[in-house]
Parts: C-alpha cells; structure tokens; sequence
C-alpha cells in the first residue's frame, strides 16, 4: 500500500505546514477519535493532529453513528490543558470551524445548532464532539474530534439534513479546509475551561437555536449559552433560564 497523503502531502510535510508536532494519517480507521485516544496513550505531545481517509465506525453524540467515506475530513487533535469542561471545548471547536466555512464560501452564513452541529442552509456540514480521558481528577489528554462534508458524496436519504462544501464550491480540496482549520484549533489548546464573554457573543451571532421553540430536552425557547457551554432555555411564563447540559434538542 502506498504512503497515505493529503492532497498528494505527506505527514511530515503536513506537520510543517500547520506547525504542530505531528500528524498522523490512516487510509482507514475505525474513527478518528479512536486513533487520538491511542496517541494519548503512547504520549502523543500537545496539538498531535489525527486523519483518517475513511472512518468505519465514526460517531457523534449520544451514540449517532456519522457517514464518513473517503473525501471529507476526519479529524482528531489531541490536546493537553490543565483542565477542560467538554461542553466549552466542543463550542469552541464549532466556532473555529464556522469560521473556516465562512472563509471558504466567502460569507457568514455558517451557523451552530448546540451542542455540536455547524449548519449551511439549515442543513449539516459539519460536526464536533470532544473527549476526555482523566486518571481521577487529573486530565491526561483532551480528543477533538471534528468531521467535515468536504467533497465526500451525501447519501440521498441525507441530502435534506447534510449537505457538502463541494456543493457550494465545486473546487474545494481537503486541504483548503484544513490548512485554516488546523492553525486554528491549535490555539486553542490550553484555554480557559470557561466560555469567555466574547466567545458566547460570538456563538450568539451564530446560534441556530436562539428564539426556537423548544420542547425537549425542556419546553421553552432558545435563548443562548452559560459560560460552561450549556444550552439556556427561556421557560414559559418568564421564569428565570434554565441551563441544559445534556440530551437531545428537539423543535416544537
């Protein structure tokens, strides 16, 4: 089997060019999360990027399996802060990919449906979902995991949910994606575990749920985040918000 790249890049080239210590690449892998946590274990430093071409068994939140053939990216960063609150870091993430789909398209209309989804014309380009490993209260190691609709074919089942970059630019490569994306999460690393004033105003600006009905996981409207990354609910009746940590988003 010959040397797996991107974009005719190899790993080496790729760690250059992005300025993080390494980069790891699979042609497949059961998910690119997976392929993290086993850099995490074998010591893997700060900011190792992980690709897979293909994910066989790619997950999102809550279990939800994610269709990831060869032509998106399938990407995990293993990140070492001091401590880490999940839900922040995955909003983080989101707003960092945003950004670089606003990039490439030339407009701002990327939008992030909490806790983990980024959306182009209400339907999915992208997803985030972040794990840690902790030995008790201490964190060893923090998996990024993002998976981009790039140029990847959308099954017809999907194509009113998902959609790809390609569709919008027929011109897209892997690699235009990640060499905006890659710098960027590197930065990331060691942040605050809480969300700071400007990054909520910022997903404020992108909030897919702001004002929505809401009936699950509480009946309400959206109506922004707490600085731990949770979901406010408005509640009926003007009660004071309530803050939702975990469970499915559904619309009334």
């Amino acid at each position: 089997m010959g040397q797996v790249t991107v974009d005719g890049l190899p790993a080496a080239a790729l760690a250059r060019r992005w300025g993080v210590p390494r980069v790891v690449l699979f042609s497949r892998h059961t998910s690119s999360l997976d392929a993290a946590h086993e850099q995490g274990v074998a010591g893997a430093p700060d900011g190792t990027v992980v690709l897979a071409e293909e994910q066989t068994a790619g997950r999102g939140r809550d279990g939800r399996s994610w269709h990831s053939p060869a032509g998106g990216v399938w990407l995990a960063m293993v990140q070492r802060p001091a401590s880490a609150e999940l839900a922040a870091a995955s909003i983080r993430a989101g707003l960092v990919v945003a950004d670089v789909v606003d990039e490439l398209l030339g407009d701002g209309l990327a939008r992030l449906k909490w806790p983990n989804d980024v959306l182009l014309d209400d339907r999915k380009v992208a997803g985030v979902l972040c794990e840690g490993r902790w030995q008790g209260d201490v964190l060893q190691w923090l998996a990024v995991g993002i998976g981009i609709n790039v140029s990847n074919p959308i099954p017809e089942p999907l194509s009113q949910r998902a959609v790809a970059l390609v569709e919008r630019l027929p011109s897209v490569r892997r690699l235009d994606v990640l060499d905006r994306l890659v710098p960027a999460l590197a930065r990331l690393t060691g942040g605050n575990a809480r969300l700071t004033d400007a990054e909520r105003t910022a997903f404020t600006a992108r909030d897919w749920l702001r004002g929505r009905a809401l009936r699950g996981p509480v009946a309400g409207h959206g109506a922004g985040l707490a600085d731990d990354g949770a979901l406010l609910v408005a509640l009926p009746g003007g009660a004071a918000p309530t803050a939702i940590r975990e469970g499915h988003v559904e619309l009334a």
